[in-house]
């Protein structure tokens, strides 16, 4: 009878022992700007005796949670350093029950003591209409490029030509403080290889852009905002660092700012130092008319560019009262490279029997001078929210492009065939002007109404004057390839947006009108006639945005989102120009392009503002992609619209916590894309699925944290593009961090593709009678030791925004 008796009384103890662990008290913390407060102590105690129950902390997302609770009455005691102590009323808690206590927003302890919080960054925050990358969170970006940055973005994937694609597609918009950046992707690639990390404060990842945007980008804006410091005195900072690969790089930055009375001056300047390689290898098949080899190409291209990047970015703002704010911005940006190829190319019998051999040397010197002047006003009207605000914009841009190509053929015995000797000149000059006005009016509690306009005119001149020199030395005109293009293009745009929150329900819409008016002209020679296109359209693009929160304290939330787009064809591609890469590779321009139009659909679910599972579609219209032709024995590159594009992705993203030391930022995604067309007279089926991931690992070592480490990784598969199929590819890199000087500055290693294994490839399809593929090795295993250092002093104030040139930046190409 003992027996059973104390197996009854354990059975019951056990039970009651499982209801109690099915107990769960579950809150969130934030502060006044609804930004979560990670790390802050949760104590629990019972309301009857004061007594301390149990203490717990919160997670990267202000997220706590007690569990196997007692049914009882509690009432918590929460502190956090900078912010006021917070004691709760009485909490009950039943039986069976999971308990959601009210969010609780800390109050700076700041506004009393005159001490600045400084809240913890987390490497990536989500927001309804775009996602938030803050880049200093990582430490393997110290000493790195703007653009390796962004292939560490979800999402983003950026290929060893500089090409940036977004979930899948190509045409996404590149801005830099809200302003694109007008540049061929050769230029963007060097311009981002030459901005610093340490220049950024953050980047925002925006598939569906809202209405006060620009309606440019079929895969949307990525947005890179530079630092901006406000506080009162003079504040700082000083990022140099060492790269070596193959070949030594460098990339250094300075920027501060000083505050006094009513004025702000600050400045962001770098130079930067990028030598690098490419080791191209291409093979085209020629076939028969039944498919069989008729002959074959083989070449290997040694690609050495060396990069001088300088760039100055200065500022000022005078807070002329309260209510109002006149700013200026002075941006300068000067590349200088030197391109030198090395070419060896066989032409074989389908035997494999050598025909001739063909060695070319092409040495080219692009100089890019660019400039731009920002006037922007800002009023605040009344103290409830109500703003106007104004932007006046004038860049300028200029290239000086030298191109000297020499090749030498030989037979197959080694003896000389021919010499040929082509020298290039290309310069360019763009003028972009833009105005925009902004109103933004706050109306009813919990909703905002935001309308505004902008105009924008942009003239381009390119200059492509070719020559021949001949055996004696003699130099003679090329008028097959010499072209004189001008372009001029108006665009005209008002938007109107609207955005509501209804308890746990919020949504956001917005409408935006564009009239585009574009005018093109090439001017003949004595063996070109002139031409001329003109085209005028308007066009709408509508976006909606819905969130609900499916609960009180936010822990799953449903998104859904649409917006309609448009992608126009760079101002150079438009050029029906012809431009030599090589004795057998050609590049021309395209006049027939028309508009890219784009509808994308994205639903998504958040699990505790962290995790994040996002399912997208888009249907793209007349495609702009890179489009290949074989012409006898030369092999064309020019844009072509591509007929329809359709997407499908699921992505998910978000932060794992394995241990109070090691945070892992996760991002995995799968799209299928289909592209389908006539191209050149050949049915372009291209279609696939493909994945990519990126993991990062952030450890936090001994010493109070003043040691660090990080591990990171980058796969991505095959990609189904257009024409073009690519080789799976991935990196690993590793850094480690030491806090020096009062954790003022920072010591940083950092080791890129450790394992070598970044080597991009792929084929070429749709070809007339032809197959070709290629193969690069980049100079992508490199270490990077930096060093950086910090001084700041004062009150840490809200950045203002400034600049109207939304769109035009981004679709500058010079030659």
């Amino acid at each position: 009878m003992k027996i059973k008796f104390y197996l009854t009384y354990i059975f019951i103890l056990s039970f009651g022992f499982t209801m109690a662990q099915n107990n769960f008290l579950r809150g969130k913390l934030q502060d006044k700007e609804k930004k979560p407060i990670a790390f802050a102590n949760i104590l629990l105690y019972k309301a009857n005796d004061s007594s301390l129950v149990k203490a717990v902390v919160t997670d990267t997302l202000g997220l706590y949670e007690f569990e196997n609770m007692l049914a009882n009455t509690y009432y918590l005691k929460i502190s956090f350093a900078g912010y006021k102590p917070h004691k709760t009323g009485q909490i009950t808690l039943e039986v069976n029950q999971t308990l959601e206590i009210p969010i609780v927003e800390l109050e700076d302890e700041g506004a009393i003591a005159g001490v600045t919080v400084v809240a913890q960054k987390s490497f990536i925050e989500k927001k309804i209409d775009r996602t938030v990358i803050n880049p200093d969170v990582l430490i393997s970006n110290a000493g790195v490029s703007a653009l390796e940055v962004l292939e560490k973005a979800p999402g983003v994937q950026v290929d060893e030509n500089g090409n940036i694609r977004f979930k899948g597609k190509s045409g996404v918009m590149v801005f830099i403080d809200d302003k694109p950046t007008y540049m061929t992707t050769d230029a963007l690639n060097n311009y981002l290889k030459g901005l610093p990390s340490s220049a950024i404060e953050t980047i925002e990842l925006m598939p569906n852009p809202p209405a006060k945007y620009d309606a440019a980008g079929n895969a949307g804006i990525i947005n890179i905002k530079l630092k901006k410091n406000t506080q009162k005195g003079f504040n700082g900072g000083v990022n140099l660092s060492y790269r070596q690969g193959f070949y030594a790089r460098t990339n250094n930055s300075v920027n501060f700012n000083y505050r006094i009375n009513k004025f702000n001056f600050f400045t962001n300047a770098s130079y930067n130092i990028n030598n690098q390689y490419q080791d191209l290898d291409i093979e085209r098949n020629y076939l028969n008319t039944d498919n069989s080899l008729a002959a074959q190409f083989k070449q290997n291209s040694f690609i050495k560019t060396q990069i001088n990047n300088k760039n100055l970015r200065l500022g000022m703002d005078y807070y002329a009262s309260k209510k109002s704010t006149l700013g200026f911005v002075l941006s300068g940006f000067i590349n200088d490279d030197i391109v030198t190829t090395t070419n060896n190319a066989s032409v074989l019998s389908a035997s494999g029997q050598v025909d001739s051999i063909n060695r070319g040397v092409s040495l080219s010197k692009p100089k890019w001078l660019n400039g731009g002047v920002n006037v922007n006003y800002s009023y605040k009207i009344d103290e409830k929210g109500k703003e106007l605000t104004t932007n006046l914009d004038y860049i300028n841009y200029r290239a000086d492009i030298s191109q000297n190509l020499r090749n030498d053929v030989f037979a197959s015995d080694g003896s000389l065939k021919s010499q040929d000797e082509l020298l290039g000149n290309l310069p360019a000059t763009i003028n972009v002007r833009t105005a925009k006005i902004d109103y933004t009016n706050p109306l009813a509690k919990g909703s905002n109404l935001e309308i505004g306009a902008k105009t924008s005119f942009v003239k381009a001149n390119n200059t492509a004057e070719f020559f021949n020199r001949l055996s004696d030395g003699a130099v003679i005109p090329n008028n097959q390839l010499t072209n004189y293009f001008n372009y001029k293009e108006n665009i005209n745009a008002a938007y109107i947006n609207f955005n509501k929150e209804f308890g746990k329900f919020s949504f956001q819409s917005g409408l935006r009108v564009e009239n585009t008016n574009i005018e093109g002209f090439q001017y003949g020679n004595p063996i070109q006639q002139d031409s001329t296109f003109t085209r005028n359209y308007t066009n709408l693009f509508p976006t909606v945005y819905f969130n609900y929160k499916l609960d009180s304290l936010e822990i799953h939330q449903i998104g859904l989102s649409y917006g309609k787009r448009i992608d126009r064809p760079n101002y150079q591609d438009l050029n029906p120009f012809s431009y030599p890469l090589d004795r057998f590779t050609i590049y021309a321009g395209n006049p027939f392009l028309v508009p890219t139009f784009s509808n994308i659909v994205e639903l998504s679910h958040t699990y505790k503002n962290n995790i994040t599972t996002t399912l997208s579609y888009s249907y793209i219209k007349d495609v702009i992609n890179e489009t290949i032709q074989f012409e006898g024995a030369f092999f064309f590159s020019r844009p072509g619209n591509i007929g329809k594009q359709q997407s499908v992705s699921l992505s998910v993203s978000g932060a794992l916590k394995p241990a109070k030391w090691w945070i892992a930022q996760i991002y995995g995604e799968g799209t299928y894309n289909n592209f389908s067309s006539i191209l050149y007279g050949q049915t372009l089926e291209n279609s696939g699925v493909f994945y990519s991931g990126n993991l990062v690992n952030q450890f936090t070592l001994g010493g109070k944290g003043s040691w660090a480490a990080e591990l990171n990784g980058v796969y991505q598969s095959s990609v189904f593009s257009a024409q073009f199929v690519t080789i799976p590819v991935g990196r690993v890199g590793a850094a480690i961090q030491r806090k020096i000087l009062k954790s003022k500055g920072s010591l940083k290693l950092n080791f890129t593709d450790i394992f070598y294994t970044f080597q991009p490839g792929g084929d070429i399809k749709a070809l007339s009678q032809a197959t070709a593929n290629f193969k690069s090795q980049l100079d992508s295993r490199t270490f990077i030791l930096s060093f950086s250092y910090n001084f700041r002093k004062g009150k840490l104030l809200k950045a203002r925004k400034s600049g109207a040139s939304d769109e035009e930046r981004n679709r500058i190409k010079a030659g």
